[in-house]
């Protein structure tokens, strides 16, 4: 239960409302900060009127378009996955999930290099993608992969936090009645695990739009934006790669503001 009672007399919760409001000033003021030196005209120059304009607007349905992929890709491979891991005991389960976690640690350009060594021309598995017409480096298949490795993490395991929060009992009891095992989970499961689902999927998202690290080493072709807002603060300045950054930004507060309001504040249960 939330305490409510004031703060006078009490130094340890007075104490820790100062370390919140430092902790929000250095979270906030880079984000109001970024919008106070944006310039409208650069804004206008690099998405409507200069010859820029063109290769900003290939750069964000790049984006767009793989990141959507990506998560599409990722949630019909990482629910199945998660349910399993949930509701199955096996010898080696905590060290797959350590494994399977390790894309939330690793470097994002080792995370890149990992990619290649596995899918690339001279990966491991290189002679099947090739065979199967599928170009990792330098290609939208590329930036897809790279954008899934680094998400993997997010959905799974958010997916893994619904399921743990349905009553396996409520499972048997549909199993006992006559329903098979698909029907259960699309009836039972899914209904009461949503929340964390569409939480993990936004999630996902949010994290393949924000990844540049991994796709350096991958996939520097096709151009995605953040790899363009690079470029624009090498070769015009700071104000290019505001103009850039703003946009994608408010993007990405949409997604969690949306988050929140959907989802609720007790989307994940860990």
């Amino acid at each position: 239960m939330a305490m409510s009672r004031p703060l006078k007399g009490e130094p340890f919760l007075v104490m820790t409302l100062g370390v919140l409001s430092l902790f929000v000033i250095v979270l906030l003021l880079p984000m109001i900060s970024i919008f106070l030196f944006l310039k409208p005209s650069v804004v206008e120059k690099v998405f409507i009127s200069s010859e820029l304009a063109s290769e900003v607007r290939s750069a964000l349905a790049t984006t767009l378009e793989a990141s959507i992929t990506s998560t599409l890709i990722l949630a019909l491979l990482g629910i199945p996955s998660a349910y399993y891991l949930t509701r199955r005991e096996f010898k080696g389960k905590a060290t797959l999930e350590g494994l399977l976690d390790i894309p939330l640690a690793v470097p994002h350009t080792i995370a890149g290099i990992m990619i290649l060594t596995g899918f690339g021309r001279r990966g491991l598995l290189g002679p099947l993608t090739t065979s199967l017409g599928i170009r990792i480096s330098d290609s939208f298949w590329g930036i897809v992969a790279a954008m899934l490795f680094v998400s993997s993490p997010l959905m799974l395991d958010t997916a893994k936090a619904g399921f743990h929060s349905v009553d396996p009992m409520l499972e048997a009891v549909s199993r006992s009645l006559g329903a098979g095992a698909l029907r259960t989970f699309t009836r039972i499961t899914l209904p009461l695990s949503w929340r964390n689902i569409v939480a993990g999927t936004i999630l996902a998202w949010a994290r393949a739009l924000s990844e540049v690290g991994s796709i350096l080493v991958v996939a520097y072709f096709p151009k995605t934006m953040n790899i363009l807002i690079l470029e624009f603060l090498n070769e015009f300045g700071l104000p290019y790669a505001i103009a850039l950054a703003v946009p994608y930004l408010l993007l990405t507060l949409v997604l969690f503001i949306l988050l929140r309001l959907f989802i609720g504040q007790k989307f994940m249960s860990w």
